[in-house]
């Protein structure tokens, strides 16, 4: 193969692995080191190899490091509040989070290609800068969306002290973060629920007045909260708010 296709295999790899081993921890360099120095010996064909089987990993880095799981919940439970769980299906709902998850984390993706896969493809730093720099912009992005709260909760159980944000290991980072990810995302949905709640107490008060006991109250108030969502721009409302959540 051409050696531009080689930079550009090794520098897909480099990027991966950057977001995959941060999980690891600090003491763990060495081997991150170790191995990527056997991956430079290797041929083309097996750094293909590698490559598959690094991709396997990415739904996990996707659902782990980004803004994925705050996303999917609230238009999960979007289809709850409205009455119809089962509508958008779960294709659309993960399309749908998958995008808007490329999009928030877009400035973050265009930092690491910047200022590491970039130089590393002109080979103006080596390997284990190029990981270095790729992992800055993603541990940066966690430590601005984890609340100090679940933070402190996780330093305290590892008993780490840090002298600084940047000190923070990420085996401590990722659960505060998946944590506060999860608590914004109930928090959005109580916001969503309130509404729709108000219509089917108001239309369970009015049948029983009436004395329509055998009608279930969701069959008439469906279609109003559709009514309702669709009159207040409810899609546009809720991805900007999830979208605006994030700066």
């Amino acid at each position: 193969m051409k050696k531009t296709e080689k930079k550009i295999i090794t520098s897909v790899i480099i990027l991966v692995l950057s977001i995959s081993s941060i999980a690891l921890a600090q003491n763990e360099n060495n081997l991150i080191q170790n191995t990527l120095q056997q991956l430079n010996n290797l041929s083309v064909s097996l750094k293909i190899l590698f490559l598959i089987t690094i991709l396997s990993l990415a739904p996990s880095i996707l659902i782990t490091f980004t803004s994925f799981v705050r996303i999917v919940i609230v238009l999960s439970l979007l289809r709850h509040a409205l009455g119809i769980p089962q509508s958008p299906p779960n294709q659309v709902i993960i399309s749908l989070a998958l995008f808007l998850t490329f999009f928030v984390m877009r400035p973050v993706f265009e930092d690491i290609n910047k200022n590491a896969i970039q130089p590393y493809i002109k080979q103006e730093i080596g390997d284990m800068q190029a990981l270095s720099e790729a992992s800055k912009p993603i541990k940066e992005f966690m430590l601005k969306n984890t609340r100090k709260e679940d933070l402190k909760l996780f330093i305290d159980l590892s008993g780490e002290k840090p002298k600084s944000p940047e000190d923070i290991g990420m085996i401590t980072l990722i659960p505060a973060f998946l944590i506060s990810e999860i608590k914004t995302a109930f928090e959005i949905v109580f916001l969503i629920f309130l509404p729709f709640l108000i219509i089917d107490l108001l239309i369970a008060s009015i049948l029983m007045s009436m004395g329509m006991m055998m009608i279930p109250p969701m069959m008439i108030s469906l279609p109003f909260k559709l009514i309702l969502f669709v009159l207040a721009d409810g899609w546009e409302l809720l991805i900007k708010g999830l979208i605006e959540s994030y700066r």
